[in-house]
């Protein structure tokens, strides 16, 4: 290792290679909390070139990499291991180009997902990826995790917003295709491979973003209804009775909905005495929308509604939905699931998370949120204390039932290091091996992100 570090060194210089006391703390570890872990030596890049030649050397010495992004990451994918070469994107940075016409953006792996939400809102349209790390996590992060968030239900994960990528495979190869064309079936789409793969095939520098109209006018609500079914139909007469559809469909079950108004102290909408509160937003006319709503609660689908009438209404109806960010300041500490359901059996999995989750530990406290319209909820876990073995535990409840229920371990925080041990419950042994099969065929010597996703 010493060997493969030195070379890179006088390689790329002291500027791009750091090492002990120079490398950052924040390079250490990412949002998934584990014990930080200093990498061997941290790869700092400034251009693909760079990228191409430290791959091309971590290859021929057989050293594991690790590639980091807006370290946002909740799942360990960009948290280093022992021994372990960090490469980061944090220099590859810019907006190269929007190109009006193709109603695309090319960016630099390393952007943070709100300069180009920005770049594309100057330009008039709108950058349809969206999550609340917006503002740190990096386009490369989102592309590797095929990420989701909360426009998936009208624009789907970041995989359908994507139209080209640039990459350096671990041998240090370069590949590209900056693509702007919708249509484009001139042999594999390769692209595919690497949007998902964790970093575990490649390190992806630059993206193509495929950019949509910017709605005119946005309404917002939050409704209360009965229970997840009553949920489920709203959703899909909103789908087919709104002019110009759903944009948004956040659920708030009254766990969550409880703390955020209560504990927390932010607006209620709605009563907190309600199973369900639901963030609504579409594009059109407000009058549209409340004749919409008018009409459900006649039918009984909607218990009550309030309508944003400002931008700071609507402000206040997110910051419900965001209030999770501000759970560690109130609550013990979390165990948190991103996990995927059939919707038709989300009502089943809400009741059996609340009737097995108490078994954990006395005293233990849930909450169930997320996007219920892509079959994604999010499941935070708070024993009052965290003995060892009591993450392992909880886990195994949480994941117990969405195998039981034909679900995903991960919907779309990706699988990392955190969910490894349990992907056999959402893949089978075919796909294991197809995965692996791909993986051996593109790192052979098993140098990219080793121990994320796949062995």
């Amino acid at each position: 290792m010493n060997a493969c570090i030195a070379e890179l060194q006088r390689a790329l210089g002291p500027d791009i290679v750091k090492t002990g006391d120079d490398i950052p703390v924040r390079n250490s570890f990412d949002q998934t909390k584990m014990a930080p872990i200093s990498p061997a030596a941290l790869v700092l890049p400034r251009n693909v070139e760079q990228v191409s030649e430290a791959l091309k050397i971590c290859n021929a010495h057989k050293q594991a990499v690790v590639t980091q992004g807006g370290m946002t990451g909740l799942a360990a994918g960009a948290h280093p291991r022992e021994g372990e070469v960090a490469l980061s994107l944090e220099r590859m940075v810019g907006i190269e180009e929007v190109d009006v016409a193709a109603g695309t953006l090319t960016a630099l792996s390393g952007t943070t997902l709100q300069t180009i939400q920005e770049a594309a809102d100057h330009a008039g349209f709108l950058c349809a990826i969206d999550l609340g790390a917006r503002g740190s996590c990096t386009i490369g992060g989102n592309v590797s995790t095929n990420a989701g968030g909360n426009q998936v239900l009208r624009f789907g994960m970041t995989r359908r917003n994507i139209l080209g990528l640039e990459v350096v495979l671990p041998d240090g190869t370069i590949v590209r295709s900056l693509n702007k064309m919708m249509k484009n079936n001139a042999g594999y789409d390769w692209t595919q491979y690497f949007i998902g793969a964790e970093g575990t095939l490649g390190v992806v520098t630059r993206v193509v973003v495929m950019l949509q109209p910017k709605p005119a006018d946005i309404q917002t609500a939050v409704v209360a209804v009965t229970n997840t079914e009553a949920a489920i139909r709203l959703l899909r007469r909103a789908q087919s009775a709104l002019p110009g559809g759903l944009l948004v469909f956040e659920a708030m079950w009254q766990e969550f909905y409880t703390i955020a108004t209560g504990i927390m102290g932010l607006n209620a909408p709605v009563s907190p005495d309600n199973e369900l509160a639901i963030l609504m937003e579409a594009p059109g006319t407000r009058a549209d929308f409340e004749t919409f709503l008018a009409a459900a609660y006649e039918e009984g689908l909607v218990l009550d509604a309030a309508i944003a009438q400002s931008r700071a209404e609507r402000d206040r109806m997110w910051a419900l939905r965001e209030s999770v960010y501000e759970h560690h300041k109130y609550l013990p500490k979390q165990v948190g699931f991103d996990i995927s359901i059939p919707i038709a059996r989300m009502e089943e999995a809400v009741q059996a998370l609340r009737a097995e989750l108490p078994s954990v530990m006395p005293g233990t406290q849930h909450v169930i949120f997320g996007h219920l319209a892509d079959s994604n909820i999010h499941v935070n876990v708070m024993p009052p204390e965290m003995p060892d073995g009591m993450k392992h535990k909880i886990e195994s409840v949480v994941y117990g039932i969405t195998a039981r229920l034909g679900g995903s371990v991960s919907a779309e925080h990706g699988v990392g290091q955190t969910k490894r041990p349990w992907l056999n419950l959402s893949r089978t042994d075919a796909e294991l091996a197809l995965m692996n099969r791909i993986k051996t065929a593109l790192d052979p010597n098993g140098i990219m992100n080793p121990g994320r996703v796949l062995v």
